[in-house]
């Protein structure tokens, strides 16, 4: 599929929209004033002195519809207004033509909700924005409620954190092995054993350097999230040094929330959870992607439903109270009647948190060899899964409290973190909405500088794996000395909002 790009600047997000339509096809973007080839979409903006004409022209297995639209261009909105014009007419012809029709419509945007948030704040009710959602983005009335109902519980979490606040992300980058949709890690924990005590080392190291900045900032630590990878393909003994680390340099006075991803069921031990518990860790999770044994073979994970079960049930004899699982709707293998049963198998657990995550290859995973056989096998039946899915947990008691949405994911859908009242995942919705700067520290770590009080934000990358990040740890704390001089450019205006630079 070929994507022209004809006087104006929006290629990028005419290239989302075709992707969420020809997923599983390479598409070429070319900024030429004709369209050619076989199959094309042609994207045009041709302005006078008064108006600007958008035309729309799609060729697909030889049939050929196009459309037009005249825009004043005094509009205020004039860009914006052009923009979404171009993307609902691409999105009309190529509805057409492919019989698709995908729930968020034109909105190709990572975060939804926030959208919601932002209309609120511009003073519109709920109807309105429904209206909005389903007129101008051509929504549907089902995911337009999902994101208005998420915006409630996120506005309720958002609320608790100050200008001072921050979180902190402890990244332990290994797995007992590598899922076929993922791209995350570039080898298995047994060729990188070596690496986990020396990798251990640093991060202590990593931790004492961002809580001696945090003290002199004076910034109050409201969520640690241990995640990755597998944080559990540590002992027990390697984890007991974290816990204990962040325990003697940081202030947890003001803690709500400290996650631990006990992830693979294969990696949970009553060692380590001994340990998960004795450090005070409120929130944990157990990840089975899936109940059936047959898929997970299929995607390369290497435990079974029982060791699953079995992991469940030991977290709970052992007293932990809250505990997430995560599920994935699409997986190769799984079919409508398999993913109930999963389903119907997590609720009978009843744990407190399941987030539920629509299939997503990632360019470097080994599924990504064949995405048309991923994709054109499982797209149909990934939207009966979610729709079965998310009325099983109502009727459960769990309500979805945060939402977002990936790149290259099935049937352009999302992902979706579901809990029991008071049970929801604080971290989740403070590193989606960025909503206070997020400290990241180990291997392929983030940290997000939010402006206190403002808008605007910095990163600061660590390196990616694990050996990059030993071999060039002195390079990392270099970049950590970025942190306090964000906070000392913004001291001064930091109760402006939407201070500094934007």
């Amino acid at each position: 599929m070929t994507l022209f790009i004809d006087g104006h600047t929006y290629h990028y997000e005419m290239e989302c929209l075709c992707r969420m339509f020809f997923f599983y096809q390479k598409i070429e973007v070319v900024h030429a004033q004709a369209p050619s080839g076989e199959n094309y979409v042609y994207t045009g903006a041709a302005r006078t002195e008064e108006t600007t004409r958008l035309s729309v022209q799609v060729r697909l297995d030889e049939r050929v519809h196009d459309e037009q639209a005249q825009v004043q261009n005094a509009r205020e909105d004039y860009d914006s207004f052009c923009e979404k014009e171009l993307a609902r007419m691409v999105y009309r012809i190529l509805s057409k033509l492919t019989g698709t029709h995908l729930g968020w419509g034109i909105l190709t945007g990572i975060r939804p909700v926030r959208l919601v948030h932002s209309f609120w704040e511009q003073g519109k009710d709920d109807r309105e924005i429904q209206q909005i959602f389903q007129r101008d983005y051509y929504a549907s009335p089902q995911k337009t409620q999902l994101a208005i109902t998420t915006a409630y519980q996120e506005k309720q979490i958002i609320s608790r954190s100050g200008r001072d606040s921050f979180s902190l992300y402890v990244s332990i980058p290994f797995c007992p092995s590598r899922c076929r949709y993922c791209s995350f890690v570039s080898h298995s924990v047994e060729k990188t054993k070596k690496l986990m005590e020396p990798y251990v080392d640093h991060l202590c190291r990593e931790l004492r350097l961002v809580a001696d900045q945090v003290k002199q900032l004076g910034l109050r630590l409201e969520t640690v999230y241990f995640g990755g990878g597998t944080p559990t393909t540590l002992t027990a003994q390697q984890l007991e040094r974290l816990f204990d680390t962040i325990k003697e340099q940081f202030d947890l006075s003001h803690l709500q929330e400290y996650t631990v991803e006990a992830g693979r069921p294969d990696t949970i031990t009553p060692e380590k959870l001994q340990a998960i518990k004795a450090a005070g860790i409120t929130r944990i999770s157990i990840n089975p992607q899936t109940l059936s044994d047959s898929v997970l073979q299929e995607i390369g994970r290497r435990h079974t439903t029982q060791q699953t079960l079995e992991a469940f049930a030991l977290a709970r004899k052992m007293g932990f109270d809250n505990i997430n699982m995560d599920l994935i709707a699409g997986l190769p293998g799984d079919t409508y009647e398999s993913f109930v049963q999963t389903i119907e198998g997590v609720l009978k657990l009843d744990p407190e948190n399941v987030t539920l995550h629509t299939l997503s290859v990632k360019r470097a995973a080994d599924l990504a060899r064949q995405p048309d056989w991923v994709y054109r096998q499982q797209h149909e039946t990934v939207a009966a899964m979610l729709e079965y899915a998310y009325q099983r947990f109502e009727e459960q008691g769990l309500r979805p409290y945060y939402l977002y949405r990936q790149k290259n994911t099935m049937g352009n859908m999302e992902n979706v973190g579901f809990c029991k009242p008071g049970k929801e995942g604080l971290y989740n919705v403070y590193i989606m909405d960025e909503t206070h700067s997020i400290l990241a520290v180990g291997a392929g770590g983030v940290t997000k500088l939010r402006q206190p009080g403002g808008t605007y934000l910095q990163r600061i990358f660590n390196f990616k794996y694990p050996y990059e990040y030993l071999s060039r740890f002195d390079d990392i704390l270099t970049r950590k000395g970025q942190v306090p001089e964000f906070y000392e450019r913004y001291k001064d205006d930091s109760d402006r909002p939407g201070g500094g630079d934007q």
